[in-house]
Order: structure tokens, then sequence, then C-alpha cells
């Protein structure tokens, strides 16, 4: 359905934002304007304003700004035209004509919708009666109780040729209609339609709206050779536009207290289930893979969906092709991640054998786009052996950078994968070390590449990241953000820094920026403008990586000299260490290479190093008066 732009106008004319929006979010009034806490993020200070005047919204600790109809698409999930529907309802406004055919196709699918309903309510009956009795078994031993089976709409499907077809048109259903809704099968030879799904357990498939389109079928003969059987195509049912569970997946999301939750994608039936019931708003698609069109429709819910899929290689390769087909698709708010279950366990499985929050914190393991990418180009290529291999992977890197439409982000892509092939086909000595150093620390990562996080401006600062420093600066940072007094006065010969990584560079850089513009800053109110400027990300990595340093003046109990030395004296030893890689740098490159001023430089930055990550910094910082 289309809207002009004179009806938009009318219906936000019509509606005072404040009415529509203090439906979901309490608001006082301030001045000209309402102020409330953000329905996107945690806060404690409310920094959500409204503007009937100027009909839009602004949210300080999210950045998130927009009018009523976005507000609708934001907070409820809902596409643009469903939430106009649901907006000019409320306004009394009439929906604008449809084209004559549009709207005698949308009349031939309202009768189709009428026959899906009645038979789910057949199929749901029979799932209770005597016919179910081996599909309630099956339900019984995957766990889910009978309590559980009206809420996803399950049923069963007789074995019988004719059983719906019959129940249907003694209701008045012509079989044309049914076969056309995809119910009924009419052979080829031109005799009698028949039931399609026959002794199956049968799971309903509705679309974004909450209507019956299609159904699904699980074989309870181990002999079938479908194991699952989708409906056919439609005029109510594509499958390459439809996702199994979204409705109830957009109702978890409206119900999360945390607005930062991603919609996932499973690879079935039963795995949806086992998710929602674990409070996970998932998705699948209908047995093939994603499709553009989904992933659209995935993006307008959620920035960075995860996509799951089992740790044996049927799943890698399901995960390998949602890479393929997402690359030129990805932009900068646009993206997945992925999470990979071992032990050959799906999420059902895991809902059964290790309960609800095994299931959430196994979905809160994610890995990012670009690592997955890199895996995959890896994995393409085989072991590098040969100068001519390692040679293959870095074309094939570079190519998939350039297959991303958005120039801003190929280029990053290409300078992040580049790295990354450096730092691990061909790390220095140093590096080598440094990254064992890392992966160690953390005993869960030994399977992860090394830094694979950093996109390299210059190796020379690749280098320094790798090393030790990193969870230093992430711990610096850190205190800047917790003590905004100190940032202009640290922070701001940090700003000057190259450490190679652009997310790092420009947090730093924007850290400064504010705390010049309003020096009485909150540490709260210093991270909500550093979110609304695009370093949420950035901001957890460094979070993660903070902690790994156990610096003392990020306790709690610190007092606020003891964090003023500790933070300045950790400063001047990074800063020492980056000066010390910087010139030996800048004398490799001289003509007049100083062998011995070199060995010098060096036996002083390594043994700086092994300082900082030794974790004597911190105790001689705090010890300094």
């Amino acid at each position: 359905m289309r809207f002009d732009e004179r009806f938009i106008d009318e219906l936000k004319a019509r509606l005072r934002p404040s009415d529509v929006i203090g439906r979901t979010v309490k608001l006082k009034r301030q001045g000209r304007e309402y102020v409330g806490l953000s329905p996107f993020s945690k806060e404690k200070s409310p920094s959500f304003f409204v503007n009937d005047d100027k009909g839009f919204f602004h949210d300080f600790s999210s950045g998130k700004h927009g009018d009523i109809i976005s507000f609708l698409q934001e907070t409820e999930r809902l596409s643009f035209v469903e939430a106009v529907q649901r907006l000019a309802g409320e306004a009394g406004m009439q929906l604008p004509a449809e084209d004559p055919k549009e709207a005698e196709r949308e009349q031939k699918r309202l009768g189709l919708s009428e026959w899906m309903d009645l038979a789910q309510k057949w199929f749901a009956a029979n799932l209770r009666r005597t016919p179910g009795k081996a599909a309630r078994e099956y339900l019984e031993k995957r766990g889910l109780p009978e309590d559980q089976w009206e809420r996803f709409g399950l049923g069963y499907a007789p074995n019988d040729r004719e059983g719906l077809k019959q129940a249907l048109v003694q209701r008045g259903a012509r079989p044309a209609e049914l076969v056309e809704a995809g119910l009924l099968i009419a052979p080829d030879s031109g005799g009698q339609p028949y039931d399609r799904f026959r002794d199956r357990l049968i799971f309903p498939i509705l679309d974004a709206r909450g209507r019956i389109v299609s159904f699904g079928g699980r074989a309870m003969n181990p002999d079938d050779r479908a194991k699952y059987l989708n409906g056919p195509e439609s005029p109510l049912f594509h499958k390459g536009s439809t996702l199994y569970g979204l409705p109830e997946a957009r109702r978890i999301l409206g119900a999360e207290s945390r607005n930062d939750q991603p919609i996932i994608v499973v690879e079935g039936y039963m795995d949806v289930i086992a998710c929602q019931r674990a409070g996970l708003p998932a998705v699948a698609p209908m047995g093939t893979a994603l499709t553009e069109e989904q992933m659209g429709l995935l993006w307008r819910i959620s920035a960075e969906p995860i996509l799951c899929f089992d740790g044996d290689p049927a799943g890698q390769r399901a995960a390998y092709r949602a890479v393929e087909r997402a690359l030129p698709l990805l932009k900068p708010e646009r993206s997945f991640r992925f999470v990979t279950l071992s032990g050959g366990l799906d999420p059902d499985d895991m809902l059964r054998e290790k309960g609800a929050p095994a299931l959430r914190e196994a979905m809160s393991l994610t890995t990012p786009f670009s690592r997955k990418l890199f895996e995959k180009e890896m994995e393409e290529v085989g072991p590098l052996d040969t100068p001519e291999k390692e040679a293959g992977l870095l074309v094939r890197l570079r190519k998939a950078a350039a297959t991303i439409s958005d120039p801003d982000l190929a280029r990053t892509y290409k300078d992040f994968l580049v790295g990354a092939f450096y730092q691990r086909v061909r790390p220095s000595p140093e590096e080598r070390k440094a990254a064992n150093r890392i992966i160690y620390r953390d005993r869960k990562a030994r399977s992860l590449a090394p830094i694979m996080d950093v996109t390299p401006e210059a190796r020379a600062a690749a280098m320094t990241l790798a090393r030790a420093p990193r969870p230093v600066l992430s711990a610096i940072v850190e205190g800047l953000i917790t003590y905004p007094a100190m940032a202009s006065e640290r922070g701001e010969t940090l700003a000057t820094q190259n450490f190679g990584d652009v997310g790092l560079d420009r947090l730093i850089g924007d850290l400064v920026r504010l705390t010049y513009e309003a020096q009485a800053m909150s540490e709260g109110l210093l991270r909500s403008r550093l979110v609304a400027l695009g370093h949420e990300e950035t901001l957890r990595r460094i979070d993660r990586t903070a902690s790994i340093a156990h610096a003392p003046f990020l306790n709690s109990a610190a007092s606020l000299e003891e964090a003023a030395v500790g933070l300045s004296r950790a400063v001047d030893v990074l800063l020492h260490s980056l000066a010390l890689s910087r010139a030996m740098n800048e004398m490799k490159s001289e003509q007049s290479f100083d062998s011995q001023a070199f060995i010098s430089l060096k036996g002083q930055r390594d043994a700086l190093d092994r300082f900082i990550a030794s974790g004597d910094i911190w105790s001689e910082a705090a010890t300094v008066h």
C-alpha cells in the first residue's frame, strides 16, 4: 500500500506525539516539551524529549530521533505500512483507496484466510484426539508441555487423504479455493484434490501482521521421504518474504526491558519455539537460505540480527552462504552477528538438556560478521603452505571487501581484512609472542584469530596494539570516562595518537571535545552523549578489555586522588611506550641506520612492555604520590 505526502502530513497533524508516545513512556511536561526516561536504553535520569510543536521525539541516550511513525517502528517493531495503518485507525482516517485490481486480490486473500483459520482449528482439535497420540508423544519427548501447544498454534494432520478437505467443504469451501491456499493438492492427472498434510505435526506460519498464511508439517513416519513439508507459494504465502515465528518474536522484543536485544535467526520450527520459550526473540526462514527480502525485514527490526547455526559442517556451510548473500547489502548500521552452537546441540536440545539460562548465555556469545567473513575465506583457501596460497587469500579478501556496495564500509573492511591477514598469516616474532599472551590470558579465546578487531592504518600502530598495551589503553579510556574532569587534561595527549583502530581514535577525539564543551558533565551524561555519537560498539569493546587490565583506579573503592595519580601514571607509561615504537620505526627509514641505537631503543621498549604486561604498572601507580 502506498501513502502520499498529504495523507502522512494529515495523519501527523491529527495526532499529538505526546499522546501516542505517552502510552508507552511516562512523560512529564517541561516547558514547551515533554521529558521522560528513554524507552531504548536503561537510564536513571531522563534524556528522552518529545516536542508536539515540531512533531518529533529525540533520545539523547541512544541518539534515536523521529516522528510518531518511526516511534512505533522502533518500539513495536512494525513496518512503515503497519505503523501508518495503526495510527490511521486511531486518528479516524480512512486509508487511501487502492488500485481496483489490488483490492480484488486483497478480497480474495481475505476469503482464503478464513479457510486457513478454520484449518488451524481443525488441526489443533485433532492433536488432542485419538489420531494425534503419536504427535502428542513426540511433543512430550521434545519437552514441550501441553500448556504451550495453544501458544504456538500446534496441531496434527491425520493420515487421511480427505479429512481436512471434507471438514472445510462441509463449511462451504470449494476444493479449488483450498488448492489455491495450499491446503490441498490437485493431481496433474486431473483427479480429485486431496489433503497436502497427512500424518504430520502441524505448525501454523503467520505473516508479519499475525495472519495464518500457510502451514509447515513434521512427518511422524520416520520413513517419510520429506521430514519437513511447507505449504506452496500462494496468494497468501511467499516463502522468500516470510519468517516463521515473527509475530511472537516482536511481542517478546516489545516486552523486553533490554532494548539492545537483537532478533535471532535459527534453523527450524522447534528451535524457534525453544528460543521463544526462553524469552529470546527468534525466527526461522522457510527451510531455505535467507533471502535478501528476509534480511531487509530483519534489519528493520534489529541493526545486527544474530544468525545461529549448528556447529556441524552443514551448519557452517549455511553460515557461509548467509555471509555471501549479505555481504553486498551491508551498511554501517546494518550487519549480522553469528552464534555457532557446539557439542552437536541445537537450541531445542540445549533448552531441554541445559535449561533456558544456558540457551540465553549461548546466544550472547556472538562472532562479528567481519570475523566470520575472514574465517570463511581462510577455509576456502585451505592450508597456507605456499606463497601462492597466501597471495590467493589476500586477493580473495580484497575482492570480498569490494563486494560491499557502501564505499566507506568497503574501504573499512578492506583495511580490516588485510590487517587481519598480516597478523594471522605473517606475524612478526614480537607479534606472535604478544598474541599468545593475550589469547592465553582468556582461555575461552584460544581458538580465535589474534587481535582480529584491529583495523591497521599503519603496521606500527597495529604492532603496538598487538603487544601488551591494548588492555591498558582500554582501562585508561574507561578511567577518563569514569572521571570526566581528568579527560581534558590527560585525554588531549592521547587524542593526538594513532592507535590503528578507527573506532577507538574517533571515540578518544569525541571524548576530549565533549569535556571541553561541558566541563561539569557527569559520567552518565558523558556516556550517553558518546553513545549518541555512534560509539556504542567501541564502548562495549573497551568495557570487555578494560576488565582484563585490573586497573585499581576503576575500583569503585578508589578515592578521587588515588584515581588521578594512577590514571596519570598509566597514561605516561603508555605514551612512553608508543614514543619508543615511533622512534624505532623512524630510525628504520633513515638512510644511515644506527643498529646500536636501534637495539638500545628496542631494549627499552621491550622492558617497558614487560613492565606493563606484568601488571606492575598498577602497583607502582597506586603508590606514587
